[in-house]
């Protein structure tokens, strides 16, 4: 059996999995190995697998065996296998080292793109990808290479005859379970003469 992945911050009781056999006479299920930390219960006449207590996510996945026995002869029995995993939650944010931040360009007449500056968020939940873009700001100058974390503008820049000062604020996503994360950051480019 391969049971859908539990939260790791499922409560006890939760179901996990129904056991069920093709016999004549009722039976009796019981777990009989691979449970050694007790994290399952199952009622041995439903067959049904339920949560005993909370579950440590670095204890799985966990393979446990299943013993269905005859009622009435106990030397009659059959054994299956179930493979439990856990889902690491998604508990934190990706944060940004600073909130803001103001980075100083050169007016360009011609060469771009141009590189701005290197986001570097951190990501408490480790296991996570991060993906990034721009949330608000003008999505047309500026970009953000996903595998290099760059910011970068696609325009060229005039002190003189273009906007001096440029606000845009950029996101870090991640792939969490059950729900997804963004941390942001806002960047003020200043474009210097």
């Amino acid at each position: 059996y391969e049971p859908a992945p539990l939260s790791e911050k499922a409560l006890p009781d939760t179901f996990v999995v129904r056991i069920s056999v093709l016999y004549v006479v009722p039976v009796i299920y019981s777990i009989v190995s691979g449970d050694e930390k007790e994290y399952f219960i199952i009622d041995s006449s439903t067959g049904i697998v339920r949560t005993r207590k909370n579950l440590k996510l670095e204890d799985f996945p966990v393979t446990f065996t299943v013993r269905a026995i005859d009622s009435s002869n106990a030397s009659i029995f059959n054994e299956v296998s179930v493979n439990v995993e856990v889902i690491d939650e998604n508990y934190f944010p990706p944060v940004f080292p600073s909130s803001l931040l103001e980075e100083r360009l050169e007016e360009v007449r011609k060469c771009h793109p141009n590189r701005i500056t290197k986001i570097s968020p951190q990501n408490n939940n480790n296991n996570l990808f991060l993906t990034y873009g721009i949330l608000s700001g003008d999505r047309l100058i500026f970009r953000i290479d996903e595998a290099t974390r760059i910011l970068y503008s696609t325009a060229s820049f005039d002190y003189e005859d273009d906007p001096t000062e440029y606000q845009i604020v950029i996101y870090a996503e991640d792939d969490g379970i059950p729900e997804k994360k963004r941390g942001y950051c806002t960047v003020v480019i200043k474009i210097i003469d």
